[in-house]
């Protein structure tokens, strides 16, 4: 799951050296059993199976690092995490060794190249997660549905279930729009600290798709406002004339996501994107509540 940024907090990369080099002669001392790490944790409250206590430590180092902005120092992962030094150096330099960390030059660590192809895996899942979900929206509203996630400054649809019309919105899997002008992409940057926001329009220089496209950061703010007051966004032939979208966040997912009906202009008029939003809010809602199921309850191998 996504956690709000800023959990974690910055030191000084002088102090994360020096917290890396104590921690690697204490693990040296101690040895890479140290803290008992290999060993096996007790059953949940539920009745679950022990699980293996270095998986679960890397793992949580992983989603700190991942708090922090995908960097941090070994005594900041320990101040956060609570684990001894000499135990925190040998799960990051395991993590290093495979590829899902590295150490930058000032001996903070930060998350490794391998992530970004489980991200791709997960991402792809999801897709096959929603499209039940997308399924429901087609049934209730008759148009396209789809489902986007944010990469970069861009958003890339990963699933899609097709309307029955024969007059109906297509869009490939894997396709990327951007984020300021088409109703997934507003969707998703609303979800987002306006410092983040600022930055994603820095770097796309607002660029127009269309005559109706949106390229004033201001205006820009004033419409993710009403977004996050509403609930949903519009996109009114801002990506491509004649096109019309409606667009609702969606929580619970590896990036912030957003689902999505689209269709002719002329049927997806402004009066039944207001009469939509709310069914496509529970059918995002039900979504997230299914995601979070399966995180709080994972499948156990036999």
């Amino acid at each position: 799951m996504r956690k709000d940024d800023g959990v974690v907090g910055r030191v000084p990369p002088q102090a994360d050296a020096a917290g890396d080099a104590r921690a690697a002669g204490d693990a040296r001392a101690a040895g890479d059993g140290a803290d008992g790490a290999d060993g096996a944790l007790p059953d949940d409250a539920a009745g679950g199976p022990p699980l293996v206590q270095s998986l679960t430590r890397a793992f949580d180092l992983l989603e700190l690092m991942a708090d922090a902005d995908g960097q941090a120092g070994l005594s900041q992962l320990a101040d956060t995490s609570g684990l001894p030094l000499p135990t925190i150096h040998r799960l990051m330099r395991t993590l290093v060794a495979r590829g899902y960390a590295r150490q930058e030059p000032s001996r903070r660590y930060a998350l490794g190249p391998k992530l970004i192809r489980l991200g791709d895996s997960a991402s792809r899942l999801l897709g096959v997660w929603a499209r039940p979900y997308l399924a429901q929206l087609v049934e209730a509203t008759g148009e396209t549905a789809n489902l986007a996630l944010r990469e970069g400054d861009e958003a890339v649809y990963v699933a899609q279930v097709p309307s029955r019309h024969a007059m109906r919105m297509f869009t490939e899997v894997g396709r990327r729009v951007p984020l300021h002008a088409s109703g997934v992409g507003k969707a998703i940057l609303a979800q987002l600290p306006a410092a983040d926001v600022d930055a994603v329009l820095a770097r796309t220089d607002l660029t127009a798709r269309t005559a109706k496209t949106i390229t004033d950061p201001t205006v820009v703010h004033r419409q993710l406002a009403a977004i996050r007051a509403d609930g949903y966004a519009a996109d009114d032939g801002e990506y491509e004339i004649g096109v019309s979208c409606v667009a609702v966040p969606l929580s619970g997912t590896v990036a912030p996501a957003a689902m999505s009906v689209s269709g002719p202009a002329a049927r997806l008029t402004a009066q039944t994107r207001r009469d939509i939003a709310p069914i496509m809010q529970r059918i995002a809602g039900d979504l997230t509540t299914w995601l979070e199921t399966q995180d709080d309850h994972p499948a156990t191998a036999s």
